[in-house]
């Protein structure tokens, strides 16, 4: 019998990754998405004759509930919420009840329906916010500088309460920033990279940028998915960090973007004080020494490549719609 599991948020950038994934490895996969007027699958619409579809909502304690019997998975990922950081200041009590009330709602889901289901939890490296510790670890204190960090603190918590509690296979994948051709436009990565192919293709004059001196952690979403996967095989569950383990700065980013398309961007990036946070968070580099030793995961893209696959990628999308 082929395994079976459960994606939320599975027509975001991590979920249409995970189903590649999930299927190339035989399981049958089936996904929540909200109910709405206007579809948006563009990233999973190349594996839609192969995954399940099924409509529930985080904010519906009912329909989750639903989701889990019709589907009946060895495996939840959970994977939805507002994840955007900008918007969670503008929307700060919609993340919180998307981002850290959703995941007690799909724990107690799997609680009600069967607790021998696997969980895994989308955590996140903005949970350190106000780094105390770095490179930052399993065991580093949080100190979330957003609301949708302090809510990603309450959704890892919730996650380990529940692990200790009911005796739950719940566990939580600190995942640092990972990025794909699949990035929201919203993210700095897919901003930048979209921006350089407009640039370069004469649709745009200027990029206009926040703080570049901003440190992150950039990994390929393709591969931190693997890891997603390796947590759940495991004997005992636990918590990790998912990182490259190297750090480089937003006009890193921006140079390698346009030197890739032959340009030189100190004559296209506008900084604008619009794009700056209220409390920003200005280093985060992930010690991924646990992940290693103990699911034998690596990451296998480099930054630069990284960043080339996206450039790449978003100059063929505008040269097609030129």
């Amino acid at each position: 019998m082929s395994k079976r599991a459960l994606i939320t948020g599975i027509t975001g950038q991590d979920g249409s990754y995970l189903t590649e994934l999930l299927l190339s490895k035989g399981y049958e996969v089936f996904g929540v998405v909200r109910r709405s007027s206007t579809e948006s699958y563009e990233r999973i619409e190349h594996l839609r004759d192969r995954i399940t579809l099924i409509q529930a909502d985080l904010l519906d304690q009912y329909s989750l509930i639903e989701a889990l019997k019709v589907a009946q998975p060895d495996e939840v990922y959970n994977l939805a919420a507002q994840s955007f950081v900008p918007t969670s200041w503008s929307q700060a009590v919609l993340t919180g009840e998307f981002t850290a009330l959703g995941v007690t709602k799909v724990l107690e889901a799997v609680r009600a329906v069967n607790p021998k289901i696997r969980f895994y939890q989308a955590s996140s490296s903005e949970m350190y916010g106000k780094v105390l510790e770095v490179p930052q670890r399993e065991e580093t204190p949080f100190y979330p500088r957003s609301p949708y960090g302090v809510a990603k603190v309450y959704g890892h918590f919730i996650t380990v309460n529940y692990r200790e509690s009911y005796d739950l296979f719940a566990v939580s994948g600190i995942l640092f920033n990972h990025e794909s051709p699949r990035r929201g436009l919203e993210f700095v990565t897919r901003k930048v990279t979209d921006g350089v192919a407009r640039i370069k293709l004469g649709l745009l004059n200027e990029l206009r940028m926040g703080n570049l001196d901003a440190k992150r952690d950039w990994g390929f979403a393709g591969d931190y998915v693997e890891a997603m996967w390796l947590m759940l095989q495991q004997d005992t569950p636990d918590d990790y960090v998912v990182a490259t383990g190297e750090t480089h700065t937003v006009e890193e980013l921006v140079e390698v973007a346009f030197e890739r398309a032959g340009l030189d961007w100190k004559k296209y990036v506008v900084q604008d004080p619009r794009f700056i946070r209220p409390a920003e968070v200005d280093l985060l580099i992930g010690d991924p020494a646990k992940a290693k030793a103990k699911l034998g995961w690596t990451p296998k893209t480099s930054f630069k490549d990284l960043v080339h696959m996206m450039v790449d990628s978003d100059l063929a999308r505008w040269e097609a719609k030129k």
